[in-house]
C-alpha cells in the first residue's frame, strides 16, 4: 500500500494544496432542480431554486428515491454541513451539525450511510460516513490525506481526489486501503458510469482536457470526449447520455459533438458548476453563481 500525504490548509471553505492550482469552494451559490427527459439527446424544463437564500449552497446528490437532495451549506456559524432539501423546494433540514466541516455527500454502495469529506478539527481531510440520520460519524479511509472529491463504484472500488502537486487520481480499495495511483493533473468532478464498473473524471491538458473513464476492473483509462472549454464539471444519466455545464448552458455529448440542451443566458441565473441528476432521470440539479444580494 503507498501512502500519499500532502501538507495542506483549510480556510473558510477554500481547499489549497501547497504549490498547486486551488480548489476554490463557490462563496455564493445556489442549487437549482428541472424536469428533465433524456432519450435521443436530451430535454431540460422549467428550472427551481430549492435553495433560496444568500450564502454557499453547493454539492448537490440526489437520495435514492429521487425525491430529495442532500447538499453542503455554509451558515453563518462558519462550519459546513450536510443538509437535505426536497426536490419540490420544501423547508432544508440539517443532517449534520458538528463542530468540523461535511462536503460532498454521497450515498454509500450499501445505501446505508452518507460519506463525506471531513475538515477534522486539526485541519486533516479525509474521508468519513454519517448514517443517514447523521449521527456516530466514523472513518472510512484512515491513512488517506488529504482527500478533496470521491466516488464510489461499488464496496471495492472507491476514487478519489487527492489534493497535491499536482492533484492526483486515485483508486482504493476501502476494505483494505490499497491505493493505486492512476493519473494526475486532474479536475474536480469523479462521477460514476451507470451500469458498469467505471466511473469519469476530468484529465486536464494544457491544450485540450478530456473527460476519461476509468475501468476499475482492469485499471484502464480511455478517453470519452473532449471536455467543453472552460467546463469543469460533467455527469451521466441512468441510460447513460454524457452532461457537461460550460457558463450558462447545459451540454449533451451527441454523435461526436457537444449540443445546448439549456442556455440561461436570458434567465437572470449565474454561471453554471456541478451537475447531479436523479437515480431514475427525470430530474437535474445544478449549481449556479448567485447574481444579486438578495
Amino acid at each position: 500500500m503507498r501512502r500519499i500525504v500532502v501538507c495542506f490548509a483549510f480556510i473558510a471553505g477554500l481547499s489549497v494544496a501547497v504549490g498547486s492550482r486551488p480548489l476554490a469552494a463557490q462563496s455564493g451559490t445556489e442549487i437549482w432542480v428541472a424536469p428533465l427527459r433524456a432519450s435521443a439527446t436530451a430535454m431540460i424544463g422549467e428550472p427551481v431554486n430549492v435553495t433560496r437564500r444568500p450564502g454557499y449552497d453547493n454539492q448537490p446528490a440526489f437520495t435514492p428515491d429521487g425525491r430529495a437532495l442532500w447538499f453542503t451549506r455554509i451558515g453563518a456559524d462558519a462550519p459546513a454541513d450536510i443538509w437535505q432539501v426536497g426536490i419540490d423546494g420544501s423547508a432544508p433540514t440539517r443532517i449534520t451539525a458538528t463542530d468540523e466541516s461535511e462536503y460532498s455527500a454521497t450515498v454509500t454502495p450499501d445505501g446505508s450511510a452518507l460519506s463525506v469529506i471531513r475538515v477534522e478539527r486539526d485541519s486533516t481531510q479525509r474521508l468519513w460516513r454519517f448514517p443517514l440520520d447523521g449521527s456516530a460519524p466514523s472513518l472510512v479511509l484512515r491513512v488517506l490525506r488529504p482527500v478533496g472529491y470521491h466516488v464510489w463504484v461499488n464496496e471495492a472500488n472507491l476514487g478519489a481526489f487527492v489534493l497535491g502537486d499536482p492533484n492526483a487520481l486515485v483508486l482504493v480499495d476501502p476494505r483494505t486501503e490499497r491505493v493505486d495511483t492512476l493519473a494526475r493533473d486532474i479536475g474536480r468532478a469523479l462521477v460514476r458510469v451507470p451500469g458498469r464498473d467505471a466511473f469519469t473524471f476530468l484529465q486536464v491538458g494544457r491544450d485540450t482536457s478530456w473527460i476519461s473513464e476509468v475501468d476499475v476492473r482492469t485499471r484502464t483509462i480511455r478517453r470519452v470526449a473532449p471536455a467543453p472549454r472552460g467546463s469543469d464539471y460533467h455527469v451521466w444519466t441512468p441510460g447513460g447520455r454524457l452532461l457537461a455545464t460550460q457558463g450558462l448552458r447545459v451540454l449533451v455529448w451527441v454523435d461526436g459533438r457537444w449540443d445546448s440542451v439549456l442556455d440561461l443566458t436570458r434567465r437572470g441565473i449565474g454561471t453554471l458548476s456541478r451537475l447531479a441528476v436523479s437515480p431514475t432521470g427525470d430530474r437535474i440539479a445544478f449549481v449556479a453563481d448567485e447574481t444579486s444580494p438578495r
